[in-house]
């Protein structure tokens, strides 16, 4: 290749997916879900990357991001995050545009790698060779017999060892059901299997600690977000009384976010679609390291396997299951987590998918 190839051009696109079912957690109920696709082009070559996030996103990338992109040297994807980040300061960096930055960041990693023939990990540096995940997306609106074919879906048929619920149901107005579906979910999945639990920010700091407390006798093992997840001082209260690991940090827009929240849960949480793309995470997984704290991937699993392959403070993946049946309608080359890893592909460039354009079409939103 010409390593001296320069952008041609950027495109995006976004995707609308009907849910299964009413997918509500603690504070939020959704009916679908819109996937918000970018594409990075030098040459013969494209890169993608993606978002979870409003279709105007795509507006953000084609006609905010887009012009700071195209012409630059392919290779240089920091100085185009860089390009990108400033591109941004009169529109805020934080919450849409950190999407789309994140999605046209992970297109130019993936436009990069596919450029040098080389998997997106492997360009990255491998430092493990799987990833563990763990099966999440029990909904709150889930009656008992879905939650237990979901439950024995991931910890049976995929033995998958890991296993998280949504509780907080109706903002925390129903703790008895909280706990019932935890005891139920520890039921269906025995004692081998890890349980979680997220409260999406739908308690208080004494009510969050006073369900973790009721639970002790089921194992409880993580509590992601049992208070809003801007509590700062909430996070470290409930971390400090309760035994399970308190976890958040999905919502994270940029770097600052995850310096002021690291020093106030056990294990920090980033979102390589919301954060800033591959170019941030890794900061973000730098910054972790230096704290001594772990690093959990946040949904969209088929972006995260490559960069969290790479990176030494991986705790898992969240095998989120409405990204998970959306990531596998829409694009060929996704994985299996059959056995609680996912393994990033050495046999195809880049992140190892491609949009399956036929299938996809009745998706787009136009």
């Amino acid at each position: 290749m010409n390593t001296g190839e320069r952008i041609d051009d950027v495109g995006a696109a976004a995707y609308t997916v009907p849910s299964e079912d009413p997918a509500a957690d603690g504070t939020f109920t959704r009916s679908e879900t819109t996937l918000v696709l970018a594409r990075a082009h030098a040459g013969d070559v494209t890169g993608i990357g993606w978002t979870y996030g409003p279709s105007a996103t795509a507006t953000l990338i084609t006609h905010q991001l887009a012009p700071v992109v195209r012409g630059r040297p392919m290779l240089d994807v920091p100085g185009c995050h860089e390009a990108m980040c400033r591109a941004v300061r009169d529109a805020g960096r934080v919450g849409m545009c950190s999407l789309a930055i994140s999605a046209l960041d992970c297109a130019l990693w993936d436009l990069k790698a596919r450029s040098l023939d080389l998997p997106l990990h492997h360009l990255l540096g491998v430092v493990r060779a799987e990833v563990p995940v763990y099966g999440s997306g029990a909904f709150t609106t889930l009656g008992d017999d879905r939650l237990r074919r979901r439950l024995e879906h991931w910890a049976h048929d995929l033995r998958i060892p890991r296993v998280k619920i949504e509780i907080g149901e109706g903002r925390g107005a129903n703790e008895e059901r909280d706990l019932a579906r935890l005891r139920l979910a520890r039921e269906i999945v025995g004692a081998g299997v890890e349980l979680y639990a997220d409260a999406n920010g739908a308690y208080s700091v004494k009510q969050a600690i006073r369900v973790a407390r009721a639970a002790e006798d089921l194992d409880l093992r993580w509590l992601e977000e049992p208070v809003p997840a801007d509590d700062l001082p909430g996070l470290r209260a409930v971390a400090r009384a309760v035994a399970p690991e308190v976890a958040a940090g999905e919502y994270g827009f940029d770097l600052p976010y995850f310096a002021r929240m690291i020093g106030n849960v056990d294990c920090l949480q980033a979102d390589v679609t919301r954060c800033g793309g591959i170019t941030e995470f890794q900061r973000v997984a730098a910054l972790a390291r230096a704290r001594g704290r772990e690093l959990s991937g946040h949904r969209a699993p088929h972006l995260h396997a490559a960069v969290m392959s790479s990176t030494p403070v991986t705790r898992h993946i969240e095998w989120f299951h409405d990204h998970v049946r959306i990531e596998e309608r829409l694009f060929d080359g996704t994985l299996s987590s059959a056995g609680g890893t996912v393994r990033p592909r050495d046999d195809a460039p880049g992140l190892g998918v491609t949009l399956k354009y036929p299938d996809a079409e009745p998706y787009r939103v136009r």
